[in-house]
């Protein structure tokens, strides 16, 4: 008996060259569960106004994270996949693919359908669910398995903001920093356009999604909201690390519009050091790898910012990436 475990994150560019962030950006935007629009408006807005416009800049942004073994969130999900594999045993076979770029969901699928495993669990790598990211990882992998002549048991994880093993992880990478030295705490989400928190809530059958007092718990009315569920890891996370009120502030980043979900995290932090703030330690919980949201938008740019505006010293929090922790968290997952 073998049970196969697909880790999934988002992807990658194959190299920081324009050609390919600009096939990178194509396959991701193109994605209706991304740009959820029309298929003819989708088309026109992606392949003749974003991607043109932005390939190269983003592939500017690529090279300055590029490492010389290639992209840190394929280098990291790769140690993640050989560090699992050695944990759990030959009973088990681990395969990652990404979302959009290489490896992909169906080579690392056919790997599995190759070892004639019993049974498959989907672990996607985004602590929150959201449609554009869980649910379009899931959505094409069981497009690929509902193929297959013999479909094994399947089993989905869908979720783990709010698992104990994955708060100790980021409390622990957090300590590392000593919270202590810091005069204030940001938790920096990646954003979501605000008609998809919407469209989540209206699938539970509720129309009150205010953006504001709604996501102060989890119920059955949004057990399945992407802001909610970053309001609930940034309340665990004070908690345990003992942050008091006022001293910390969820927020958002990589927006593309105005109607995004709110506060954007550029906006709190340049406020912050206007304010007086000279220390902020800053973390992202959205993100299990480090990558080029963290790794420059957070590493470089908000620095930037932080520090024009009047600030002294902005540390990001790494991503768990394959620290032992992170690994031991993953392997209880998926034996739970």
């Amino acid at each position: 008996m073998t049970t196969g475990i697909l880790l999934i994150n988002l992807g990658t560019p194959d190299s920081p060259s324009a050609g390919d962030v600009r096939k990178y950006l194509s396959e991701f935007l193109n994605d209706p569960r991304v740009i959820d629009i029309h298929p003819v408006a989708r088309f026109f807005l992606v392949n003749g106004i974003i991607v043109p416009f932005r390939a190269s800049k983003s592939a500017k942004l690529y090279q300055q994270i590029w490492t010389e073994k290639g992209s840190p969130l394929l280098i990291h999900g790769q140690n993640l996949k050989e560090k699992l594999q050695l944990a759990l045993g030959p009973a088990f076979a681990v395969e990652l693919g990404m979302r959009y770029g290489k490896p992909t969901i169906a080579s690392a699928l056919e790997n599995l359908r190759r070892r004639s495993v019993d049974k498959i669990l989907i672990l996607p790598l985004y602590p929150q669910y959201a449609s554009s990211s869980t649910g379009s990882s899931v959505d094409l992998a069981l497009e690929f398995i509902r193929k297959w002549e013999v479909i094994p048991s399947l089993q989905i994880i869908d979720k783990f903001y709010d698992h104990p093993g994955f708060i100790n992880c980021l409390v622990s990478a957090a300590r590392k920093y000593k919270p202590e030295d810091y005069d204030y705490f940001l938790f920096s989400y990646h954003g979501l356009p605000e008609r998809h928190i919407k469209k989540s809530s209206k699938h539970y059958g509720s129309d009150s999604c205010t953006f504001g007092s709604c996501c102060d718990s989890i119920g059955a009315k949004n057990q399945y909201c992407y802001r909610a569920a970053c309001m609930e890891t940034t309340r665990q996370m004070v908690k345990r690390l003992g942050i008091p009120e006022g001293k910390y502030s969820s927020s958002f980043q990589s927006r593309l519009d105005d109607k995004w979900l709110k506060p954007y995290s550029d906006k709190v932090i340049a406020e912050k050091a206007k304010n007086g703030i000279r220390r902020m330690l800053v973390f992202s919980p959205a993100f299990v790898a480090d990558c080029l949201e963290t790794i420059y938008e957070i590493g470089i740019e908000y620095k930037e910012i932080f520090i024009r505006n009047g600030g002294e010293q902005l540390q990001l929090v790494e991503s768990l990436n394959s620290n032992p922790d992170w690994v031991a968290c993953i392997k209880e997952i998926t034996l739970s």
